[in-house]
């Protein structure tokens, strides 16, 4: 089954790819977009081109666990998603994976405009890969 996850931003939104085995994340693409009606056109052409059968999209919990208008927003996107592609979608915590993104990045030496460019897609497949690690 090919999943596609979302890590979801501002400006830049991050996407994700699975194997077709649901063994392995791997980027896919990152899409600089701010009006949230384009975002959603492009992210549900990357999902309908990809033939993806679920999608896991990244919900910015709090620390403490709670959520927060990001949250909110990630929810209502996740759903109007769903809707737009006829694919579910489920939501996955990605707490922490920015910060292991930019450490990831760091390890590797990428700096600069080049890791702001990768930052959002590592933390996609970051967010795919917990998802598949838990659902072995």
């Amino acid at each position: 089954m090919v999943i596609i996850s979302v890590d979801l931003g501002k400006a830049r939104t991050g996407l994700a790819i699975s194997d077709k085995t649901g063994f392995l994340a791997s980027p896919l693409c990152m899409i600089e977009e701010k009006s949230p009606t384009k975002l959603l056109s492009k992210v549900a052409d990357a999902v309908i081109e990809n033939k993806a059968e679920l999608i896991v999209v990244g919900l910015p919990k709090n620390m403490d666990g709670s959520e927060g208008d990001s949250a909110k927003n990630a929810r209502e996107f996740a759903l109007s998603l769903s809707e737009k592609t006829g694919v579910k979608t489920i939501m996955q915590d990605e707490r922490g994976t920015t910060i292991t993104a930019h450490s990831y990045l760091s390890q590797r030496d990428v700096k600069g405009k080049k890791r702001k460019a990768q930052v959002d897609i590592v933390a996609a497949s970051i967010i795919l890969q917990d998802y598949l690690d838990s659902h072995r």
